[in-house]
């Protein structure tokens, strides 16, 4: 019996009436992916850069969040060619490229979640999960109608390059990411920073000129509502990792089990 996959992020997106909400799932876990899959948010992101997943990992988390309605989008470490291959046989179908900078670096993204002629990812769909091997019918011909990528935009490079990288056919959305953007403006850990704020609007209004929907990272209330007002069409606003940090220091504080901590930041 012939499968169908879910549609991407991309379709989502387009049918969106509203700005959608996600957050990080860092811990590694299928279990906690599970359970913020499950939350009512609009989409989780798994991230393979900054926390401790690798392939086996990700596909557990990819299985434990497919029977709920949240999104599902994977963040690679790297955006090379045989990462991107691995991840999408795993069955990932919106796929999350970290510090892209310039539209070579994006044309050349796209190329690898292509398959030839417009494209160089390697072909093993019948013994992959992407095409539930082979259960989805066509998935080779149409795997460009299953598959939706977007780019992190992170650098002061990036911000004065977004519009070409969001006018790169292939490339469905841009993702700004204000923690490493300020490090490359010289204001590391101020991602609030007036300037840094300033930067994630220019890129805003260069993405959507380009037709493109954009999104960004912002744990703090205040700036995700600002930057939901300046047109954000998607954004993550918290971790799992970090909602059981400030929650568990919270219980310490609360029932006297340790001195009150020192106000902390989630990201």
């Amino acid at each position: 019996m012939p499968l169908r996959l879910n549609p991407t992020f991309r379709d989502v997106l387009g049918a969106a009436e509203r700005p959608l909400v996600g957050m990080w799932v860092c811990s590694g876990s299928p279990l906690v992916a599970e359970i913020c899959a499950g939350s009512g948010l609009d989409w989780v992101l798994i991230d393979m850069e900054h926390s401790p997943n690798g392939l086996e990992s990700a596909l557990a988390q990819l299985q434990a969040v497919a029977a709920y309605p949240a999104t599902p989008v994977v963040r690679v470490p790297i955006g090379d060619v045989v990462t991107l291959k691995q991840v999408l046989d795993l069955g990932a179908q919106n796929i999350l490229v970290p510090m892209v900078a310039s539209a070579a670096e994006a044309e050349e993204l796209v190329a690898a979640v292509r398959y030839p002629p417009h494209g160089r990812r390697g072909v093993g769909s019948a013994l992959a999960r992407s095409a539930r091997w082979n259960r989805v019918d066509d998935y080779l011909a149409n795997a460009d109608a299953h598959v939706s990528l977007f780019v992190q935009i992170e650098t002061a490079d990036g911000v004065e390059a977004a519009a070409e990288i969001a006018g790169i056919d292939g490339i469905d959305g841009v993702f700004v990411g204000p923690s490493d953007l300020a490090a490359s403006m010289g204001l590391l850990g101020q991602q609030t920073h007036p300037d840094v704020s300033a930067a994630v609007r220019r890129t805003f209004d260069s993405v959507r000129a380009a037709g493109k929907p954009v999104g960004v990272n912002a744990f703090d209330p205040a700036a995700a509502r600002a930057y939901l007002d300046a047109g954000a069409a998607f954004i993550l606003v918290g971790a799992d990792v970090s909602l059981l940090a400030r929650g568990s220091e919270r219980l310490a504080t609360d029932f006297g089990a340790a001195r009150p901590a020192t106000e902390r930041s989630s990201y």
